[in-house]
């Protein structure tokens, strides 16, 4: 008798995700026709109630904002990854019904980056200072060899983020957003902000760019990201860092390797021309 397994992303909003999208993608090119994956809109106050809701069907949960932090009281153990910025967007139920944490988001920056060619740079920037910067210095600690300044909006954020960096290891320098154009001519500035925040800097990109990670994927291209390409910038996507996160949730929920990262990326592009995605749960 096969033994049927599910997995979900939760969060909220959560319409959005296309995590849906990629892993039923896996499952299917692995010949997993047992496993489902759904979406649950769940906040903070309904996730403890969610998880001892669950039985032992399930293997694995995608968590999004605003429950990467909100979780870890509620988990067994913890890896050091996610400890490093104190977030959790991968659970995973062990055998013996134990839960563990992981961070997939800081080892799929370094995946999606490493695929466009970049294992190194002495310098970087970074646009915003929301829950993807601390990632993304965290990223940044495995390949940025010099200092990274950090454009903020406000003197809150710039300490936050300094602190990130003291507990890092990364030489972060923080400046205004009204700076941020100065940021662009770094070898790698990564743009952590919401939709059109950094519309205005399209205008600004220098002749010869050097690579744009920006994390967002829907709308695609920002303003920016386009700009970049039409200069000959190097342009990571935020769809790029979703399938690298998501191929190591879907390898270690299912413990299949490797995880058909081709069909899930074709899966996800078909899913944004198309503008939807499946239905949540509530």
């Amino acid at each position: 008798m096969t033994t049927v397994k599910r997995a979900a992303v939760l969060g909220s909003p959560i319409d959005h995700s296309l995590s849906p999208v990629l892993h039923r993608a896996a499952y299917t090119e692995l010949g997993l026709a047992h496993w489902s994956y759904d979406r649950y809109e769940v906040d903070e106050p309904r996730l403890p109630g969610f998880l001892e809701g669950l039985d032992d069907s399930w293997a694995g949960l995608s968590l999004t904002m605003p429950l990467k932090r909100a979780v870890i009281p509620l988990l067994d153990e913890i890896t050091a990854t996610a400890a490093s910025v104190e977030a959790v967007n991968t659970v995973v139920f062990t055998e013996d019904g134990r839960r563990v944490g992981d961070n997939t988001d800081i080892p799929g920056m370094l995946a999606a980056l490493r695929e466009r060619g970049v294992e190194k740079v002495e310098t970087a920037a970074v646009l915003g200072a929301g829950a993807t910067a601390s990632s993304a210095l965290a990223a940044l600690s495995h390949l940025c060899a010099g200092p990274v300044t950090a454009y903020v909006r406000s003197e809150a954020r710039a300490e936050e983020m300094r602190g990130w960096g003291e507990r890092l290891g990364v030489q972060v320098r923080t400046a205004g957003w009204e700076r941020a154009a100065e940021g662009l001519g770094a070898p790698l500035v990564i743009a952590t902000t919401p939709a059109g925040a950094t519309d205005a800097l399209s205008a600004e990109v220098p002749d010869r760019p050097g690579t744009l990670f920006d994390v967002l994927y829907d709308p695609w291209p920002t303003a920016l990201a386009a700009a970049w390409s039409s200069r000959g910038g190097a342009v990571v996507g935020g769809l790029d860092l979703l399938v690298h996160q998501a191929v190591l949730q879907v390898e270690s929920m299912t413990g299949r390797t490797p995880a058909p990262m081709a069909a899930m990326r074709a899966a996800g592009e078909r899913a944004l021309a198309a503008g939807h995605a499946p239905p949540a749960h509530s």
